[in-house]
């Protein structure tokens, strides 16, 4: 008997180590404020979810250093970029990352056969009932509903994953980061350009000239009214530009837009009246992605004025240098993204192949349901696959794009940092307007007044130009009885209504740290300025209980400035004056490309990440020491003498640049 028992004892132990078990989750990421997205109906159990998993990459904790390595001034190093496959090779996910996450997947009922891996390995994507999704990562996914829109996005609040491979995943979409799906109107119209750091429009002054100042009167007659026309003429002036007459071949100048387009006709006015030396039918050259459309007649509605500016600045000033134009996804998906976000994706999946997924995935999937869809389905919509690794990058890319950090995710935006990061490393400036309302984001972006906190006082940093491998560009301004002589100030005007108060943005990041080019510098500002407001010193602070109104130790941003007001331009045929941080990121961007044709013209490579070059020689910009950017109730922060968080380092000086980065190996 005793026998049986224990034969029977050591049959159930046997038994008992047969089942697996239970793996433990452990919470991944959780969504923060979200109060201009409203929480509706829970997913229907059998909706298809496009799942996206992105694996932790390796050596990215080197990334930082292997960046300064070839851009700081003092590195034996400098100016030795890196092969795109190289940069691949160096930071793909390891093979142990993706066979956990694999095997984790199979045993949970996801075939293999499902898994789609992306050639990189950086990312595992497959189709999946919401059913599966939910059991899958311990999560409910439900619509959100635009409060200023007709937008509808999916999501959750929160999702798990099981702690034995959390560490090999980066972030998973959908996830609390909302997707995008179809709109419950097809009439959602843009949301203004306001809204994503554009310019904004000023009434033509076509019934009047601008009136000349008495101190310009001795001046030459194209350079009287620079105070109230910021004519090309203006800024060459201003920051003594030379009249390009170089073209290295590869050396275009690369402009991202996204839900507008330029008008041909718009351009050639421009040319006409004031870049005469640019011929009638100069147009940028196509880097058209997803099914993006080139240009349109300039009376249609998704000609904003937005590319046009861009474009005229461009050419105005490096002419016969080219502009390639990264346009992004077809016409049906892009009016309606960008009336909510813009992240991105897209564009850098078509410059670097390894930062895309399967061709049959996207961001946002390939179901009907979700957008985009690529193959699109829509009648008129993309029929191609999704564009991956189908562009060089041009040597310098300005976006004039962005939206405030808090409304995406901190593993998401700190992804597409790391892809910057890369694109720095391969030899590629990176520039992005710093936005448009000081130290808001713009009205209805997470409160009424673009603020964050219970009570709408806390500054809300902006994204891209928190990420500290991309150069922020804030904007300037010349006063009306001024002339390009005199010293600028900070771009702040009251366009009336939302932009009331327009000012160039800057400030410090909730979630990115300082980094080590800047520190030495920000200290110093602290230093000089005698801030009154309260702070905080924490990355991804809760903004529910923290006393502080910005972060102390913050990445802080602009880097540099340039005169974003009075352009005049045309739009729709008609002449108007753009403001805007957007006008300032092409302008310096022209300025670096510029010097490029120089660097290349010596033999030399490109100037790549520009941000520890400068912060190491802050005298080849011209310091602004006048105006502010308010905000949130507040002064925001005073222009002093110095690096600010209103100007940044100050305006190019072209020669003293040129001189300085000719002198560099």
């Amino acid at each position: 008997m005793l026998v049986r028992q224990v034969c029977l004892a050591l049959a159930i132990a046997a038994l008992s180590g047969a089942v697996p078990a239970p793996i433990k989750h452990v919470l991944h990421e959780k969504r923060g404020q979200h109060a201009d997205w409203v929480k509706g109906d829970r997913i229907k159990r059998d909706s298809v979810l496009p799942v996206r998993i992105g694996l932790t990459q390796n050596n990215l904790d080197k990334g930082d250093a292997l960046l300064m390595a070839v851009s700081d001034p003092t590195s034996a190093k400098y100016g030795k970029y890196w092969t795109a496959e190289e940069v691949h090779d160096m930071f793909a996910p390891s093979k142990e990352a993706v066979e956990s996450v694999r095997r984790w997947l199979q045993a949970s009922g996801i075939d293999e056969s499902r898994v789609v891996h992306s050639d990189n390995k950086g990312w595992l994507a497959f189709d999946a009932h919401a059913h599966e999704v939910e059991k899958l990562f311990l999560a409910e996914f439900y619509e959100h509903e635009h409060a200023g829109t007709n937008s509808i996005k999916i999501g959750c609040d929160e999702y798990h994953v099981p702690e034995h491979i959390q560490k090999h995943i980066d972030y998973i979409t959908p996830g609390v980061k909302l997707s995008p799906v179809v709109k419950k109107s097809s009439k959602v119209k843009r949301m203004s350009h306001l809204a994503h750091s554009k310019g904004s429009v000023e009434v033509s002054d076509s019934k009047g000239a601008a009136s000349v100042p008495a101190k310009a009167l001795s001046l030459a007659k194209n350079l009287q009214t620079c105070g109230s026309e910021m004519t090309p003429d203006c800024i060459r002036a201003l920051y003594h530009i030379p009249v390009a007459k170089k073209a290295a071949a590869g050396n275009s100048l690369g402009l991202y837009e996204q839900g507008d387009y330029f008008a041909k006709s718009d351009l050639d006015l421009f040319y006409k009246e004031y870049s005469p030396n640019v011929p009638q039918g100069t147009y940028p050259i196509p880097a058209l992605i997803d099914g993006a459309n080139y240009s349109v007649p300039a009376s249609s509605s998704l000609n904003g004025g937005e590319s046009d500016i861009d474009i005229d600045m461009a050419y105005a000033l490096i002419y016969p240098q080219t502009v390639t134009l990264y346009q992004v996804d077809d016409q049906l998906y892009e009016p309606e993204e960008v009336a909510t976000t813009n992240l991105f994706n897209t564009f850098l999946d078509a410059l670097d192949g390894s930062y895309c997924t399967y061709s049959a995935y996207g961001e946002t999937g390939n179901n009907p349901k979700i957008d985009p869809i690529y193959p699109n389905p829509r009648p008129g919509g993309y029929k191609g696959q999704l564009q991956c690794g189908v562009y060089k990058p041009t040597n310098v890319i300005s976006a004039s794009y962005g939206q405030a950090e808090a409304d995406l995710p901190m593993p998401y935006t700190k992804r597409q940092c790391n892809e910057f990061l890369k694109l720095g490393l391969q030899g590629h400036s990176i520039l992005f307007a710093s936005g448009d309302y000081g130290v808001a984001s713009f009205p209805g972006d997470g409160s009424t007044n673009g603020c964050l906190g219970p009570d709408s006082k806390i500054f809300n940093p902006q994204y891209p130009s928190n990420c500290p491998y991309v150069t922020s560009v804030g904007g300037t301004m010349l006063y009306a009885d001024q002339t390009y002589k005199d010293d600028e100030s900070v771009m702040h005007a009251n366009l009336g209504g939302k932009a009331a108060n327009f000012s160039s943005s800057g400030g410090f990041s909730n979630y990115f740290p300082q980094p080590d080019y800047q520190k030495a510098t920000i200290k110093k500002y602290f230093e000089k300025a005698g801030l009154k407001y309260p702070y905080y010193s924490e990355m991804n602070v809760d903004l529910n209980k923290t006393t502080g109104l910005y972060n102390r130790i913050g990445r802080a941003y602009p880097d540099v400035a340039a005169n974003g007001a009075l352009f005049p331009a045309y739009a729709g045929g008609t002449k108007h004056h753009f403001y805007g941080a957007s006008l300032s990121s092409p302008l310096f961007a022209s300025v670096l490309s510029l010097i490029n044709e120089e660097r290349i013209h010596n033999g030399k490579s490109p100037v790549g990440f520009v941000n520890p070059v400068l912060y190491a020689h802050p005298h080849v910009l011209n310091d602004i020491t006048n105006g502010t950017n308010v905000g949130c109730g507040s002064d925001g922060f005073s222009a002093i003498e110095g690096w600010d968080p209103a100007t940044g380092l100050g305006t190019p000086n072209f020669p003293e640049l040129k001189k300085l980065f000719l002198s560099l190996p």
